[in-house]
Formats: structure tokens, sequence, C-alpha cells
């Protein structure tokens, strides 16, 4: 018997303790994705100055993807045995380290993907972390607003970082300086875990707060139990996902060399693609909810993707056009992708279906962004050589072809699932 048995039960925390901790957590979030994201406009520099071949470049990603693989293998486990708290922790000090590891690169390009690494190591968890500590504050209570706020605050990070070119361009004169701008704003991954910590082993004496959701962990039996339309729904994550990143990981390059862009609308172009889903994404979520219909958005954003990309290479439209049919889709896919898998999905089973979704998308990430790489080098795409850009940019229209492909299929089999009751006697 616990020995608070028959004690006063706490209330539940204010809502204004809360909406403090959504606050406080959301900047861990901010400065892990911009972390993440510093590569973006710094990649010319590391073609030009360090002499980094754009497979390279791609691996990088890889190196991130695949510690994000042997972190999800080990599932929840960090998480579960240690709390949120000390997780958050860990996890933030884990990724802060990876981005001062990035900005100092001992070793040159071995340590440059060595921080990715480690990055991949810390950003992943921390994510899991944050997202069990939000339902331990918010589960029955806007937990669903809680979440895309969070997102949203998160995405400011790439924003922030796709734009570094324009409001800190005064340290683009090497690769360095906005690698250890970046590493400083990692660290707001540790001093935003130490603060919740802080605050919430103070609020939890006081008040009665929920239980922490457990972390997604990859079941291998269940694998076996899973529909034709969650698997559909899979390929079109796998798909959508090694377009979106590995594109914008290249766009800063594609687009000065390709385009004649400056570095400073170059950058700021990429970043209408997180920039768009700020504002988006939500929206697009509130369209699902009311009208369904969740087969028909994912095809209509695959559709708007694989436009975008043809427009990108086969016209002469300037190519706002075509960016801006991006942003749509890289709003309205995520929006509608990841909340229909709890449709498809026995409860019971969502950690599953979502761990193993995530597993999948690593994999094809990784060997798209090696892969895009590969191919400029081979055909020696660059500035005197725009044309070489062509077989990297049909790789990923192949892929969004592949993304509507999954999309009819969800489709067709909803279709045929709705139809089956009215058939039998």
């Amino acid at each position: 018997m616990s020995l608070n048995a028959g004690a006063k039960a706490l209330p539940p925390p204010p809502n204004i303790h809360r909406w403090l901790i959504l606050g406080i957590i959301s900047w861990a979030m901010f400065g892990n994705y911009y972390v993440f994201d510093a590569l973006n406009p710094v990649g010319p520099l590391l073609e030009s100055q360090l002499r980094f071949s754009q497979s390279q470049i791609g691996l990088l990603d890889s190196a991130y993807n695949i510690a994000a693989l042997i972190i999800l293998l080990i599932g929840g486990v960090i998480i579960d045995r240690a709390g949120t708290r000390k997780a958050m922790i860990l996890f933030g000090v884990i990724a802060a380290s990876g981005g001062v590891l990035i900005a100092l690169a001992p070793g040159g390009y071995g340590g440059m993907a060595g921080g990715r690494f480690l990055l991949g190591l810390g950003a992943e968890p921390l994510i899991v972390a944050i997202t069990c500590a939000l339902a331990k504050w918010f589960k029955g209570k806007e937990l669903a607003f809680a979440m895309g706020l969070n997102l949203t605050i998160a995405r400011l990070g790439s924003v922030a970082a796709d734009n570094s070119r324009n409001w800190a361009g005064e340290l683009f004169s090497s690769w360095r300086p906005p690698l250890i701008l970046a590493a400083g704003i990692g660290g707001l991954c540790i001093l935003a875990s130490v603060g919740y910590a802080l605050f919430e082993r103070r609020s939890e004496r006081r008040f009665a707060l929920g239980r922490a959701g457990a972390a997604d962990k990859l079941v291998f039996s269940d694998l076996l139990r899973f529909g034709a339309r969650y698997w559909w729904v899979v390929g079109l994550c796998v798909t959508f996902y090694s377009v979106v990143f590995p594109f914008r990981r290249f766009a800063n390059i594609y687009f000065q060399h390709a385009r004649g862009m400056s570095p400073e609308a170059a950058a700021f172009l990429n970043g209408l693609l997180p920039m768009t889903a700020l504002v988006a994404t939500p929206l697009f979520g509130l369209l699902a909810d009311k009208i369904g219909r969740r087969a028909q958005l994912m095809a209509a954003g695959t559709g708007l993707l694989l436009a975008g990309f043809l427009i990108m290479t086969q016209t002469a439209l300037p190519v706002h056009v075509p960016v801006a049919m991006l942003g749509v889709a890289f709003s309205l896919v995520p929006a509608v992708m990841w909340p229909a898998v709890a449709y498809l999905v026995d409860e019971k089973r969502l950690g599953t279906a979502f761990a193993l979704m995530t597993f999948c998308q690593q994999i094809g990430w990784a060997a798209t962004s090696w892969g895009l790489g590969r191919l400029n080098d081979v055909f020696k795409a660059g500035v005197e050589n725009p044309a070489g850009y062509g077989p990297g940019m049909w790789l990923l229209t192949g892929l969004g072809t592949a993304g509507l492909l999954f999309s009819w299929l969800l489709w067709r089999s909803e279709r045929r699932s709705k139809a089956a009751p009215s058939a039998t006697p």
C-alpha cells in the first residue's frame, strides 16, 4: 500500500502550468530542428571550401538515418526505465553534443559524419520523450492542439536555419561559423530539458499529473497482422519523405547551380516548405477531421508533389510556382497520413505501427539521400553543367510517381472495403 494512501487527492495542474510546460519543451524542439537543418544553407560552402562531393553531403543525412534506425530498434526501453525527465536531459545532451561535433568537425568529413550520427542518436529519442511528456500533461486536455503547437515551434527552427543566410549573412564567409551558431542554438535542447525536469519535479509534489505515454516499440510478431491499407500508407510515407527530405538537403545547391539564384534567394526559397507547413498543416488536419476522405486528400497532396517536380524540371515557369506546390504537399500529406494510421490499426498495436512506419521511412530517406548525391556526382552536376542535375531530379520524380500509386491503391482498397457490406446478403 502506498504511504500516501488515504491522503487527500492532489488537484490537477492549472492551465498556466500546462502551457508553460509546453513552452519550455518546445524550445528543445526548436533547437533540435535548427541543428538538423543548419546544413541546408551551408551545403554549397561544404562543396566549394571543403571539396565535399554531393555523394558525401547526401551521406551526412544517411549517417543520421542509421543512428535513428539503431535507436528505433532499441525502442522505448531507455525512456520507459529512466522516465521522461531523465530521458529528455540525456538525449538533449547527446543531440547538442552532435551539433558541437558537426561544427568542430575534427578529421574533416569523418568528424562531421560522426556528428550527424551522434545527432541522430539524440534527436529522434528526444522527440519521442517530448511527445511522452506532452501526453503526461495534456492527455484529455487539448493534447492534439498542444502537439500541433509544439510542431509549429519546432518547424520555426527549420525556417530559422533555412533563412540564416538572410539574418546572419556575415557568418557565411566560411562553412564553420554558421555551424558554430547552430551548435549554440542546439544548447536549447539541454537548457529546455533541464528546465522541464526542474519544473515538473516541483509540480508533481503539488498536482496530480498524468502518466507519460509509452514510447513506440517495434514488436516483430505484430508485423503480419496489419492489413493491406496500412502497408499502402507505409509505402506512401517512405516515398514521400524520400523525396522531400533529400530534396531539401540539396535544394540550396540546386537552386544556385541550375536556376542561377543567389545564396540568399535559394535559402529563402528552400525555407518556404517548412514555413508553409507552419500554418497549413493544422488547417489540413482540421479539414481531414471534418470531411474524412483521407485517401483522396493524400492522393491530392502526392499529385501536387509530382506535378511540382515535373514543372520544375520540364518547364520554364518561375521556380516559385513549383516550390509553392511542394509547400502545399509538404503540409497536406503529413497532416492526413500520420493520423490515418490510427483508423487502420488496432489501438493496442499503434506503437508498433508507428515505429515500423518510421523505421521504413528512415531506410528510404537514407538510401535516397546517398543516391541523389551519387547521381549528381556521376553526371558531374554543377554550376557549369546544370543539366547534370536532371537524373537526380528524375529519381525524385519517379519516387513521387510511386507515392501517387500507393495513394491510388489505398483509395481503391477503401472503396472496396466500403462496398463489401452492401454486397453481402
